[in-house]
């Protein structure tokens, strides 16, 4: 199965849910740190997309847009599209921000976190998709072990991704020991970062 393919989804190879995240690519690509990156849904916040794909046309380097893009084969109605990407976007599936390197000369952090935190449940967003909801009809308790393990995965990755946006990247001490401690397997980012609410 591909590790593009998100945890719980039934697909030719992991036909009783895939049990394991998948990776997060844009975060591999952040660590070049000269790689302009943004996660776009344009159903989710159109002008965000607009505003990535005119800063990766003026970033001097290589660029990268990961787009959320709905297909046939996640069983989703495509007329409602629009929907569906503003639904991943809600439910902290598909959180949208921009990495622009430039930024780090200019003494500004590189990252900008473009969307809120989850604002429904994540349940919610997977029931609308046919290739989350096969494992209902078939294991129903594994769907919903599944489905919960991502919730608290998605609420991680964005409490992560809100501090890495807030993370000062002139101090190349404290950025070195972030990228140090962040692990990358199957979709899973332990970023050794202080928890929310800590000083």
């Amino acid at each position: 199965t591909s590790k593009a393919t998100p945890r719980g989804a039934v697909a030719k190879f992991s036909s009783a849910g895939k049990r394991t995240g998948k990776k997060d690519l844009a975060l591999l690509a952040m660590d070049y740190e000269n790689v302009y990156v943004a996660r776009v849904a344009y159903g989710g916040k159109d002008t965000q997309t607009l505003n990535a794909f005119l800063e990766a046309e003026a970033h001097p380097g290589p660029s990268l847009i990961i787009a959320f893009s709905p297909c046939i084969a996640h069983g989703v109605d495509m007329s409602f599209n629009h929907r569906q990407q503003d639904m991943a976007v809600k439910s902290g599936h598909w959180p949208l921000f921009r990495f622009n390197p430039e930024n780090i000369e200019r003494g500004k952090p590189p990252l900008k976190l473009d969307s809120k935190a989850p604002s429904i449940p994540y349940k919610e967003y997977v029931q609308t998709e046919t290739r989350f909801n096969m494992l209902w009809h078939t294991h129903p308790e594994v769907a919903e072990a599944l489905v919960e393990e991502e919730q608290k995965f998605v609420n991680h990755r964005y409490n992560f991704y809100k501090q890495l946006s807030q993370l000062d990247w002139s101090d190349s001490e404290e950025v070195a020991q972030v990228k140090a401690n962040v692990k990358i397997n199957a979709g899973t980012a332990a970023p050794v970062l202080k928890p929310e609410g800590e000083s």
